[in-house]
């Protein structure tokens, strides 16, 4: 069996055919799915989707794209509803300065506080990280050991062992399959088996052969295969690891 533990089911492109969706990773063994929320809307959804299908999780947060846009009630929502019984976890949360480095220091304390939340709760994060690998890691660091995952990691295998050494787990995607993808590949060797995880971020970040095109959790087998042939194991082990993995992780049943 798989555990995608990350998907965007909650996104328009896979909402509007949930069990079409939800099915189709069923018949590839993709048993349970971590749907991630990231504003007020997909927090709603994710949760609502978590509450119709048992198999489903939630995960809710304030991305950090969305600083400028935040209503001054979203951390006091999204405090309860992290207390929802299908929520496992807090974020989608962490840095973001790809699009717009003026607003960092908004990032870094709307992060901070996801951070105290998460670890008052004893829940894991759920965390994004884009063109922002060392404030990531040194506002991390101010709260050692850090429960959670970085979310289809992107750095460097390097910066991978410093996060592991923080407590974090390393989840990988789609990019993992891509033919010129030294970087993710090479990280996909080094993580240590306890500390591995697998996702899809659908729609978002398809695998090879299917690259450029919409994602779905169906596809999740196609990226533990590409890091079992790294790895020099077979595909029904990393299945294993990283399912034994994610269901300790989330506390699932």
């Amino acid at each position: 069996m798989y555990i995608d533990t990350h998907v965007h089911l909650n996104n328009d492109a896979l909402y509007q055919e949930l069990d079409y969706y939800i099915e189709k990773a069923q018949k590839e063994n993709v048993q349970n799915m971590i749907v991630i929320g990231y504003d007020p809307l997909m927090n709603q959804r994710a949760i609502e989707i978590a509450e119709k299908y048992e198999f489903i999780y939630a995960s809710v947060g304030i991305h950090p794209t969305r600083v400028k846009d935040m209503q001054s009630d979203e951390f006091e929502q999204l405090k309860a509803w992290v207390k929802h019984p299908k929520v496992v976890a807090v974020g989608e949360c962490g840095m973001d300065l790809y699009w717009d480095k003026s607003n960092e220091e908004a990032q870094i304390d709307i992060f901070k506080k996801q951070i105290k939340l998460a670890q008052a709760l004893d829940m894991p994060l759920s965390i994004h990280m884009r063109e922002a690998t060392q404030v990531t890691y040194d506002t991390l660091k101010l709260f050692a050991p850090v429960k959670g995952i970085m979310h289809c990691y992107s750095g460097s295998k390097e910066m991978a062992k410093k996060f592991i050494e923080l407590g974090l787990h390393i989840s990988l995607g789609g990019p993992v399959t891509f033919k010129n993808a030294k970087t993710p590949k090479a990280v996909a060797k080094i993580v240590p088996k306890d500390k591995l995880l697998i996702e899809t971020d659908a729609p978002f970040l398809a695998p090879h052969p299917f690259r450029g095109k919409q994602n779905d959790s169906s596809y999740l087998p196609l990226i533990a295969k590409s890091i079992a042939k790294e790895r020099d194991v077979s595909i029904e082990d990393i299945a294993d690891i990283t399912s034994k993995n994610a269901q300790k992780l989330f506390k699932l049943e």
